[in-house]
């Protein structure tokens, strides 16, 4: 991927964490609008960050203090990415030692469904 869509990808992620953060558009959609097939690991981690924000809901609703807190991070990744920047080293490792790869949805050709088929096939 070169510099100028990345750059233009995570604006765009950016720009999805806020609408998520603001309730414009819920988590799901968010996570179904991501740069598709990115092996930008800012991203992945951004969208990682998005699905354990969906995860979370519940504690989320019980616990005001883990809710903010959880928003702020948010708001932190969506800055740095919204600037075209990677993000913090320590964020990008605590997501990926939980994923070997990311589940970021592949495009809709027949490229994307062959990654989607080895990846549920487990072979890469």
């Amino acid at each position: 991927m070169n510099n100028s869509n990345s750059k233009q990808d995570r604006e765009y992620t950016a720009s999805l964490i806020r609408q998520v953060l603001t309730y414009q558009i819920p988590v799901r959609e968010a996570i179904l609008q991501f740069p598709k097939d990115t092996e930008d690991a800012s991203i992945q981690a951004a969208y990682h960050a998005l699905v354990h924000f969906e995860a979370d809901e519940d504690l989320r609703r019980r616990d005001a203090l883990y809710k903010e807190e959880q928003d702020d991070y948010l708001e932190l990744i969506s800055h740095i990415l919204e600037k075209g920047e990677d993000l913090p080293e320590n964020i990008i490792k605590s997501y990926s030692k939980y994923y070997e790869t990311t589940s970021i949805p592949h495009e809709k050709n027949v490229k994307g469904f062959f990654k989607s088929f080895w990846k549920f096939l487990n072979i890469k």
